[in-house]
């Protein structure tokens, strides 16, 4: 069974995750979600609502599952027995570092291989970052993100 783990901080889950996250499990006989607590990263939404928004966004992809976890990726990964992570490339910028952290993870877990996809290009330019701050600002992230995920970051913003 070809089980593929695709780690991120999902802060939050855009369109271009989603986009690749189908487009995974076309490819593999299960897809596994990591969503990273990453403390040091300070994230916008709490680990529970992440893992809750993505397993609503991807609700209808049977062979997919969404976990929270905290460990270094590599322990992850083996816990999970997956044979390949996944990472999403949007732009040559990308590249560099995420050639780094292949590179690392291939010296953590040598039985795992790192695939790279590009979202499709309607989708190439949304980072959670950018949305973060759309929504913030009061902006309209609609195209962006699931309106579920609309919803938390209003919420989020208004101070509920």
């Amino acid at each position: 069974m070809n089980r593929v783990l695709y780690p991120g901080t999902f802060d939050p889950i855009t369109m271009g995750h989603t986009d690749l996250i189908e487009r995974a499990s076309r490819l593999f006989d299960e897809v596994i979600i990591a969503i990273a607590a990453s403390p040091h990263k300070n994230p916008l939404l709490p680990l529970e609502q992440r893992v809750a928004l993505a397993k609503e966004v991807t609700a209808h992809l049977p062979n997919v599952k969404v976990l929270g976890f905290s460990t270094l990726l590599a322990h992850f990964v083996a816990e999970q027995k997956a044979n390949v992570l996944l990472r999403g490339l949007r732009a040559v910028s990308d590249f560099e570092y995420e050639f780094q952290l292949a590179n690392m993870n291939r010296q953590l877990a040598p039985d795992v291989e790192s695939l790279f996809l590009t979202p499709s290009e309607k989708f190439s330019y949304i980072s959670s970052t950018l949305v973060r701050e759309i929504a913030r600002l009061d902006g309209d992230v609609s195209k962006f993100v699931h309106p579920s995920v609309v919803k938390a970051l209003a919420d989020r913003y208004a101070g509920n």
